[in-house]
């Protein structure tokens, strides 16, 4: 009767060491991957501020319109340029008539409507930094239509500088993170071997090779792994649904692909570390002694 019951209580602890090993992975694959849609998201952001800086090129008096969509065109062939957009005199009368409140065209009359004309451009990303803007400025003065090109030379550098201070410092969290998810799934898959230490050694005594002693460990965490990070994902999905539900405006920095490969790699991350870090575990008790099992 001692015998089973101790049977009994030796699969209980090893029932327990393996869902207190799924929980842990679990809990540490969703804050490495809630960091990494952190990082996603950042990045994402980043491309909207960069593709939402541009120039207002504006036209000289006179010109014609046939003349101002020439160079349109020529500015939507540019592999640099994201969108433009023409901007009447009537139109621009119509913006500013919405920001000061009241409508002083009606008051100098619709004849002298002083505005003039103009484009405003919009960037691809890559291309929104102060130098490049620059060379783009340089460019569009040099033809004969453009009277002069308008944009917050300061705004760009500062949002520039932000922008890669704040990588930094989420790639810095995310290096420390991951050093410190890593030790702690090791740590709790080592202790989930320690309870099933006896049994490695039992298998090595009666002659099993060390490969065929690790399989059913590796094989097994490889089930682990996975099943954590489909948990993780669960979480991640909720958390990021609860997260849109409340800032609708998170849905525009959304992109399908970078989300699918962020949750490919949860994946691969959780059946890595489980499996490399049981491997370890298992050599460990492999190459131990006999009066090391009790250690």
């Amino acid at each position: 009767m001692g015998g089973i019951n101790n049977k009994k209580q030796t699969k209980r602890q090893v029932g327990a060491s393996y869902v207190t090993t799924i929980i842990s992975i679990t809990l540490v694959l969703f804050t490495l991957g809630f960091l990494g849609l952190i990082l996603l998201q950042a990045r994402s952001l980043s491309r909207y501020i960069k593709e939402n800086i541009g120039f207002e090129i504006v036209i000289k008096k006179g010109v014609k319109d046939a003349d101002i969509f020439r160079l349109q065109k020529i500015l939507d062939a540019r592999n640099y340029v994201k969108s433009t957009e023409y901007i009447t005199k009537e139109e621009a009368a119509n913006r500013l008539k919405k920001t000061l409140g009241n409508d002083f065209i009606s008051f100098l009359g619709e004849d002298n409507n002083p505005l003039l004309p103009s484009l405003e451009v919009r960037f691809n990303a890559d291309w929104a930094s102060p130098d490049s803007l620059k060379i783009i400025e340089k460019k569009v003065l040099k033809n004969n239509i453009v009277k002069e090109v308008y944009y917050h030379k300061s705004l760009v550098d500062v949002i520039n500088k932000n922008i890669r201070r704040i990588g930094l410092i989420l790639l810095a969290i995310s290096l420390v993170l991951i050093i410190i998810s890593v030790a702690l799934i090791n740590n709790t898959i080592r202790l989930a071997v320690f309870a099933k230490r006896h049994t490695i050694k039992s298998m090595q005594l009666v002659g099993a090779t060390n490969g065929f002693i690790r399989k059913p460990f590796v094989q097994r965490s490889v089930l682990h792994g996975a099943l954590s990070a489909l948990l993780a994902l669960l979480l991640l999905s909720g958390v990021t649904t609860l997260l849109k539900d409340n800032i609708p405006e998170l849905q525009l920095l959304e992109d399908r692909v970078t989300m699918l490969v962020l949750y490919i790699s949860v994946i691969i991350l959780g059946v890595a570390i489980s499996s490399v870090s049981t491997w370890m575990a298992v050599t460990r008790y492999l190459k131990a002694g006999s009066d090391q099992l009790y250690g």
